[in-house]
């Protein structure tokens, strides 16, 4: 016969576990640009990958909520990758809010409590207990998950309109600046701006991890390859049941080796059937779809009014961290160049657009060609301009699209360099890295 539930061991741990928390929150970390939106009767889902920062989000807004005044005793915080947690399932999540108010029973439907749930989706059918939740109780609830399963349109089914999420990546250029103790100023001084290409210097190296941002190099690499074993093995091969984990992880390898290149299905399937994996077209796709759900790798189609013709054109592949590419490759294939576009890409990912490539009809590349208000923002990427036969190479591509796409304006971000290049369709703005990526955070 089942325990009465007063004395679940259970309810007993997750009593233990919310009166440890708020007998000593930890730390809130170094303050991130991103901020907890709520609205009534919602809750709040923050998704990234693992390790970027999200448990510290959750943490910064406990301690704004306490510096205005709200009671430690009136916040839940659960992380539910705490392996005590294990036995946690649909049936008994509701146990949560028996502990709490078993603790503080005096505040049930007289206070308002805020629950932060840590890496959630752990617990498979959580969407039910958290839509009850804010239904019945006089609360508002705060999510944090490593799957962009939690974007899915059946998860908002589920919760019945009861959920608004947020994207959470690695430190952007800006949010490193500010964790090294430098404001951003919108015209900064010519020493200030020396400061932050030095400091871009040091983000190009240590990448957005917060927790390597001050790590000797050899801790670094050995961090970042801790977290691709993780990603790879926790985020898709248990989560998804991978049958050839082996496969996977080769297939990983090869993607980060070729960061912002092009790849196709056909292509990889016939690299790893070459490594003596029986992979089938369709199984690549899966692992494709699995390395974007941890947030891990991305895909970017060339821009095309076809849909059809979108998806048959070879992709571009990126990586959630530029210096995570650094530390994990082979590199064989990797050069600084491929690396500033793919920090480019984050950059513009980071701020929820739809990212396209563009290639011409004379079969120049555009790397980035993003739809906004008014148009299609051209961004090209260049490590150095300084050979003639570069700058006119990259002008040209640019100059192609600018006029087949009605694009005025157009830029090209170079690891240093900067400038003006007039066209006979409009004006191509050469920007450092530093310079584009702090523009981004302004707008």
């Amino acid at each position: 016969m089942d325990a009465p539930l007063f004395t679940s061991p259970l309810l007993a741990l997750l009593k233990e576990m919310i009166a440890d928390f708020q007998a000593a929150p930890p730390d809130a970390g170094h303050d991130r640009a991103l901020r907890l939106k709520t609205a009534p009767r919602k809750a709040a889902v923050w998704i990234g990958v693992r390790r970027s920062g999200k448990t510290t989000v959750l943490f910064q807004h406990i301690r704004r909520l306490l510096d205005g005044g709200i009671p430690m005793a009136n916040i839940v915080y659960l992380n539910f990758f705490d392996d005590r947690l294990r036995s946690l399932n649909r049936d008994s999540l509701g146990l949560v809010g028996d502990a709490y108010f078993s603790l503080f029973p005096e505040k049930k439907g007289t206070e308002k409590v805020w629950f932060f749930l840590d890496e959630l989706q752990c617990v498979a059918g959580w969407e039910a207990y958290v839509d009850r939740l804010l239904r019945t109780e006089n609360c508002e609830v705060f999510i944090s998950g490593s799957s962009a399963q939690l974007l899915s349109s059946e998860i908002a089914t589920q919760m019945r309109g009861r959920s608004l999420s947020w994207e959470l990546f690695p430190f952007s250029f800006g949010e490193f600046v500010r964790a090294r103790g430098m404001e951003i100023e919108s015209s900064p001084t010519s020493k200030r701006r020396l400061l932050l290409a030095r400091h871009f210097e040091d983000y190009w190296k240590t990448g957005g991890f917060p927790e390597v941002l001050d790590a000797p190099d050899d801790i670094r690499v050995k961090t970042h390859q801790e977290y691709l074993h993780a990603i790879l093995f926790r985020d898709v091969v248990e989560r998804h049941d991978v049958a050839h984990p082996r496969a996977a992880a080769n297939l990983a390898a090869w993607l980060v080796d070729n960061t912002a290149s092009t790849y196709s299905a056909n292509r990889l399937a016939g690299y790893l059937n070459a490594l003596g994996h029986k992979i089938a077209r369709n199984t690549v796709g899966d692992l494709l779809d699995w390395f974007e759900d941890a947030y891990f790798l991305f895909t970017v189609r060339v821009f095309d009014a076809s849909l059809a013709r979108s998806n048959t054109n070879p992709k571009k592949i990126y990586c959630v961290d530029h210096a995570l590419v650094r530390s994990v490759s082979s590199g064989v294939l990797l050069n600084d160049g491929r690396l500033l576009e793919n920090m480019v890409f984050l950059a513009l990912r980071r701020s929820g657009s739809k990212i396209f490539y563009h290639r011409t009809k004379g079969g120049r590349e555009v790397d980035f060609a993003v739809p906004c208000k008014g148009g299609v923002e051209l961004v090209q990427v260049c490590e150095s301009l300084a050979a003639p036969a570069t700058r006119e190479r990259e002008i040209r591509a640019l100059d192609e699209a600018m006029r087949e796409l009605r694009a005025k304006t157009a830029t090209i971000v170079t690891r240093s360099e900067e400038g003006l290049e007039k066209t006979g369709f409009g004006d191509i703005s050469i920007q450092p890295a530093w310079r584009w990526l702090l523009s981004r955070e302004t707008r």
